[in-house]
């Protein structure tokens, strides 16, 4: 205490007076509840706004990055380096070549061609009307994994003619899509409808060509084949319901390998729990391959003509992805349709190795020996 100077004493009314005033509200055992279960709801608003921003997060890079879950040409890894020359050994002596074509916005694509002759007891063959096999793959790997068995379907056609004592002349020709294999781009489905149309454009010059220097080529428009293994049925659908076939082409028939009706269908086979958002998502898709919506344009554009091509569906008894509904809806559409339409179930097989029984291939060969000699007639 120094001198002179005044001295505060505070009681201890006026300490207590300057502590915060406690309102009646916040002295209320509701108050202290409140403010309780507001940090027990906390932890469920944060989680739950996760989970809802993972799923947006994910519907978002499903419907951006399509093109890269449907069509995957780089799996298995070493696809885009394999050569027809790996596989020689197992090709049952069916000589392939690799040729090149350009689509009409210039990607450069890869064909592999066989020419196969068949004659009686393997002598050489009487002319007659050509006959081609255009082959679409499925959406993974590449062209020459798939040729032995190929390979081995032809030699099976060669013994059925064989038997029937008949004569022909066939090329197949297997299209490698833009960014399968060596070829050049990205995949599409729109650029798979330029790709698939340069692969009938080359048929349709090969064989103007071929014609020049056997004039009796040109009394009839040679006949062609669609084949196309999974997406590739919606691929040879896609082209089967242009009305851009070149004159000198007649479609004969199509076989569809494990096919489905559209890639919405197979949103509802992969998500077909209901409260997912992700089959929902077909508004946003960029690639249809809707071979149920092609078979209606295929029968107007033959309704009006004196044929209507044949179509083959071979179903994998065990397709551990496309289910057998689908390939019974095809069935039934073509049957509503009145489009000529027959349909083999390989048993045992799964979804990428129909080829690879010997009841796929039994299958496929006699369609197509049949379809050789009436061509024939």
């Amino acid at each position: 205490m120094l001198p002179g100077r005044p001295v505060l004493i505070l009681s201890r009314r006026h300490i207590c007076a300057t502590q915060p005033v406690a309102f009646p509200l916040q002295r209320s055992p509701l108050y202290k509840r409140r403010l309780h279960i507001e940090g027990l709801a906390l932890a469920p608003v944060v989680f739950g706004g996760l989970l809802l921003s993972l799923w947006t997060w994910k519907c978002l890079m499903m419907v951006v990055f399509q093109n890269k879950i449907i069509y995957m040409p780089g799996l298995p890894p070493n696809s885009r380096w394999e050569k027809i020359s790996d596989y020689k050994h197992r090709l049952g002596g069916i000589s392939w070549r690799e040729e090149r074509v350009r689509a009409t916005d210039g990607t450069n694509l890869a064909l592999c061609v066989a020419d196969l002759e068949v004659g009686v007891n393997g002598g050489p063959c009487s002319p007659g009307t050509p006959f081609y096999i255009l082959y679409f793959q499925g959406n993974a790997s590449s062209i020459p994994p798939r040729l032995p068995d190929l390979s081995a379907t032809l030699n099976m056609l060669r013994r059925e003619m064989a038997v029937e004592q008949k004569s022909a002349r066939c090329t197949i020709v297997c299209l490698s899509y833009r960014g399968y294999w060596t070829s050049r781009g990205r995949p599409t489905e729109n650029g798979l409808r330029l790709d698939s149309n340069a692969a009938i454009e080359w048929i349709s010059r090969m064989h103007q060509e071929a014609s020049n220097e056997d004039p009796r080529n040109l009394q009839t428009p040679a006949q062609i084949v669609l084949w196309g293994q999974s997406i590739g049925s919606g691929v040879a659908t896609n082209l089967a319901a242009e009305k851009c076939m070149p004159e000198n082409l007649r479609l004969n028939s199509l076989i569809l390998e494990t096919p489905f009706t559209s890639i919405r269908a197979m949103l509802e086979v992969l998500y077909p729990q209901k409260w997912l958002p992700y089959r929902h998502l077909w508004p946003f898709l960029r690639n249809h391959l809707d071979s149920w919506k092609n078979f209606k344009l295929v029968a107007d554009i033959y309704s009006t003509k004196a044929f209507t091509p044949e179509i083959l569906i071979v179903q994998a008894a065990k397709d551990e992805l496309v289910p057998a509904e689908l390939s019974q809806m095809l069935y039934d559409r073509c049957v509503q349709l009145q489009l000529p339409i027959s349909k083999v179930s390989v048993a045992g097989a799964f979804h990428n190795d129909a080829m690879f029984r010997a009841e796929g291939r039994r299958a496929v060969s006699q369609f197509l020996a049949r379809k050789i000699r009436d061509a024939q007639k």
